[in-house]
C-alpha cells in the first residue's frame, strides 16, 4: 500500500467528489471521451505493451489501453476508493482481463523496478494534475518506464477556452465565482501554462517533451436544463452554490441554464468545447546516474 503524501487530494477524492464522479462515470465520459484517441495515439500502445494509467478514476482509459495490447497489461492508479470500486466492477462486466487497478499516490507508489522498467508507457486523462509535488511524481513515473517508455497525458490549458468555464463564470455577479486555476498550484488548471509543463518534465528526467493543443466537445446534458443541474452537482458547482442563499441559487440555475441554452443541439443535448495540451515525453534510453534515478 502507498504511503499517501498527496493528503488533501486524498480527503477530496475519497469524499463527495469521489462518490460523485463514480456514480456519474458515464456523464464524465460522455464529456471527455473525445480525448481517447489522441491520448493512446500519441502512447503508442501495442500488443504486449504493459501501461500504467495515472489518475485512472473510474478506469475508463486504462481499460481502452488493455484492449488496444490484448497480449500486455494495463494498470490503474488513483486515490479514489469509490471509483475505482466502479473500475474493477466494469473491467468484470467488460471481460476485460488483463487489467489492474490500485489504490496509491503517483508520489510515492512503489512500482514495480527493474533494470528495464515495467512499463511501456504511463497515460494519464485528465488526472495529472493535482500532485501536491509534480516533479516527485513525474520522476516516480519516469522510473516506473523501461528506457525510451513513453508519457501522453492530456491536461487542460487555458480555463477561458474550456466551455464548462465559460459557463461557470457566466454566473458572476449571481454567485461568488472567483478565478479558475493557479498556475503551479495543485488542481484542474496547475499544467495550463506549457512552460510549466516543460520545467516539470525536465526536473522529473523526461526528454523530448512535445505539447500541442487539442479540442475535443463533449456531451453534458439531455438538454440546458440538465446540463445545469449536472454543472452545478460538480464540485465546483456545490462549492459555489453552498456559499449562497436560495434567492441567489434559483438566479444562478436559471442563469446558467439560459446560457447553456445557445449551445443545444439540434438533438436539444448540450455540447461545450474543451482545450487540452496533449504532452508526450519519454524516459531516456541512456542515463547519466544520479540520486533517485
Amino acid at each position: 500500500m502507498t504511503t499517501i503524501v498527496n493528503t488533501d487530494q486524498d480527503q477530496a477524492w475519497n469524499g463527495p467528489e469521489g462518490a460523485h464522479w463514480a456514480r456519474h462515470q458515464d456523464r464524465w465520459n460522455a464529456v471527455n471521451d473525445g480525448f481517447n484517441t489522441p491520448l493512446l495515439d500519441a502512447a503508442r500502445i501495442a500488443d504486449g505493451h504493459r501501461t500504467l494509467d495515472i489518475g485512472c478514476g473510474a478506469g475508463h482509459t486504462t481499460r481502452l489501453a488493455a484492449l488496444r495490447a490484448p497480449y500486455g497489461h494495463a494498470l490503474g492508479l488513483d486515490l479514489s476508493g469509490p471509483m475505482l470500486a466502479e473500475a474493477r466492477a466494469r473491467a468484470v462486466a467488460d471481460g476485460i482481463h488483463n487489467v489492474t487497478f490500485t489504490r496509491g499516490d503517483a508520489q510515492t507508489h512503489p512500482f514495480e523496478q527493474s533494470a528495464e522498467g515495467p512499463f511501456d508507457a504511463a497515460i494519464s486523462r485528465y488526472g495529472a494534475m493535482f500532485f501536491a509535488d509534480p516533479e516527485l511524481a513525474f520522476g516516480n513515473i519516469r522510473r516506473a518506464l523501461r528506457p525510451g517508455g513513453r508519457l501522453a497525458l492530456v491536461c487542460p490549458s487555458d480555463p477561458e477556452l474550456n466551455g464548462w468555464v465559460t459557463a461557470m463564470t457566466s454566473l458572476r455577479g449571481i454567485l461568488p465565482v472567483g478565478d479558475f486555476g493557479r498556475p503551479g498550484l495543485p488542481g484542474m488548471f496547475s499544467l495550463a501554462a506549457p512552460d510549466r509543463v516543460r520545467a516539470v518534465l525536465a526536473a522529473a528526467g523526461f526528454t523530448g517533451v512535445t505539447i500541442e493543443e487539442t479540442r475535443a466537445y463533449g456531451t453534458w446534458g439531455r438538454d440546458a436544463t440538465d446540463a445545469a443541474d449536472f454543472l452545478l452537482a460538480t464540485g465546483p458547482g456545490r462549492h459555489l452554490m453552498d456559499s449562497a442563499d436560495e434567492p441567489a441559487r434559483a438566479r444562478a440555475r436559471a442563469a446558467l441554464t439560459d446560457h447553456l441554452g445557445a449551445h443545444e443541439t439540434a438533438d436539444g443535448t448540450v455540447r461545450l468545447l474543451s482545450t487540452a495540451w496533449l504532452v508526450t515525453a519519454e524516459r531516456p534510453r541512456r542515463t547519466t546516474a544520479r540520486a533517485g534515478s
